[in-house]
């Protein structure tokens, strides 16, 4: 699924994080238990930042699923919760730069280090390279962690590690270890706003002509923490309403959503425990109000949501269904996932089913509309999984893509001549993009719709050297989704 609410992953297995075995060189306290251990220190920001980048590093953990948790229950909150956020999430996003800095500060492999005191390092070299902390106090705290967690040996190492990476600014560090701009400016590009080259190398090709011209903005977006985004839930309240009750703005492209402008957690917003309005990215609903108005010909009834967990354009397609007289099927392979989509449709005209889409039988044998909001290596939102760039490989690219075209092409297959279909990831990856509609709209017949004139409100949302809508953080503020409507022959 491409909601920003999914941990990353390709398939939809709904496995959580793996455990792996602990390692017998590791010093610190015993680790009897699953888990990060209750903070012993008085700094619970740091703590949990710590306890964050170790759950990732070790479990192979979502940051943005296991901060959440550990801030509800050690009961942080206000100041605390936002610096623990900015380090935890900035230190998982930064954290091939910060490791080249590292790596040019110590004098071994950065991966024989003691794994508590790699962590701390890393959040130390996020205060003093992307925050403004002052060095003292980002360097003192940083020894203090390690000293709580690791005990009194290594404190002086990392002392000393930090004090290095404190001789330079970011600015600095770039300069001294990044590629040359002149020479390879995809690479300079890459390391300066922290991600792997091969990422860029995607952006720029996504970006088509205006690569070179706008490849930086690109990354720097995508480096970037992004906005929160609500969706009002059409026929119980409207966006202007939702941006009054939460002090948000009327978001510019969605006629359903609101930005929110000041921090805290959304899911405390009334609106949003009352079910009025849920969490999404502006870019999923565009999708989603594509999906419900692309034109077709002929009786307008059954809807189809081929991949719907964990139920965020569920909930648009529903109560857009329910407005139009129209019906929503809603299928997800993973139980657990499927029930989320079956709480979140409550009162909506949404029938869930689980199984995988390629193969489930269903009640209707043709639908009017389907939506293939297909798995994706998810490269367009790294913002909201701060660690997901560094764990996606090239390699695992061709395999999603044999997928969506297995989906595309059935979902093509339950739709009615006549009717129209969306294909939908949240990646700007040709590969998963205009290359799998080409490919499927020529294999099927399924005439390609002109998507953008569906968002005319949205400039420059046209992708390029293909068809589809592509949106991009740096152009429109929202995720990098991309969109493609299809229309069955008649």
């Amino acid at each position: 699924m491409t909601d920003s609410s999914v941990p990353p992953g390709g398939h939809r297995s709904g496995r959580g994080p793996r455990r792996k075995p602990d390692r017998p060189h590791r010093s610190g306290p015993p680790r009897g238990r699953s888990g990060p251990q209750r903070p012993p220190s008085g700094d619970p920001a740091r703590e949990a930042a710590l306890d964050t980048l170790r759950a990732v590093r070790e479990d192979d953990a979502y940051a943005n699923l296991t901060l959440p948790k550990l801030l509800r229950e050690r009961r942080v909150s206000g100041r605390d919760a936002a610096l623990a956020t900015d380090l935890a999430y900035g230190a998982s996003r930064a954290r091939g730069l910060l490791d080249a800095v590292l790596g040019a500060c110590v004098d071994r492999p950065l991966d024989r280090l003691d794994g508590v005191v790699l962590d701390a390092l890393r959040l130390g070299a996020q205060q003093l390279l992307r925050t403004r902390i002052p060095a003292h106090a980002a360097v003192g705290a940083t020894v203090e962690l390690v000293r709580s967690r690791a005990g009194s040996k290594p404190t002086g190492f990392v002392n000393a590690v930090l004090r290095k990476v404190s001789e330079h600014d970011e600015a600095g560090w770039v300069a001294r270890l990044a590629p040359d701009g002149d020479d390879d400016p995809v690479g300079h590009l890459a390391f300066a706003h922290a991600h792997p080259r091969w990422i860029a190398e995607v952006f720029a090709r996504a970006l088509g002509s205006r690569g070179e011209e706008e490849l930086g903005a690109a990354l720097a977006a995508d480096d970037s923490r992004p906005a929160v985004h609500l969706a009002a839930r059409p026929g119980e309240i409207s966006a202007e309403e939702l941006a009054a009750v939460t002090g948000g703005d009327e978001a510019p492209y969605s006629p359903y959503g609101v930005l929110l402008t000041e921090g805290g957690d959304p899911g405390d917003l009334e609106p949003v425990r009352e079910g009025l309005a849920v969490v999404q990215d502006e870019g999923s609903q565009l999708v989603a109000v594509a999906a419900a108005s692309a034109p077709l010909e002929g009786r307008d009834e059954h809807w189809l949501d081929l991949c719907a967990g964990p139920g965020g354009k569920a909930v648009m397609l529903g109560a857009l269904a329910a407005i139009e007289g129209a019906t929503v099927d809603a299928v997800d392979r993973a139980p657990h996932r499927a029930a989320l989509v079956e709480k979140a449709c409550s009162g909506l005209p949404v029938r869930v089913h689980t199984g995988d889409a390629r193969t489930i039988a269903l009640p209707e044998a043709a639908y009017d509309r389907v939506l293939v909001d297909a798995p994706c290596t998810g490269l367009g939102a790294l913002r909201r999984r701060p660690e997901a760039r560094w764990r996606r490989q090239p390699e695992g690219v061709d395999e999603l893509t044999t997928l969506q075209r297995e989906l595309l092409t059935n979902g093509i297959e339950r739709t009615r001549p006549g009717g129209v279909v969306t294909y939908a990831t949240c990646s700007p990856h040709p590969a998963e993009t205009v290359e799998v509609v080409r490919a499927v709209a020529e294999a099927t017949g399924a005439e390609i719709l002109d998507t953008a004139a569906l968002m005319p409100q949205v400039p420059g949302a046209a992708a390029e050297g293909g068809p589809g809508v592509q949106l991009w953080p740096h152009r429109h503020g929202t995720d990098a989704m991309y969109c493609a409507t299809l229309r069955v022959p008649g």
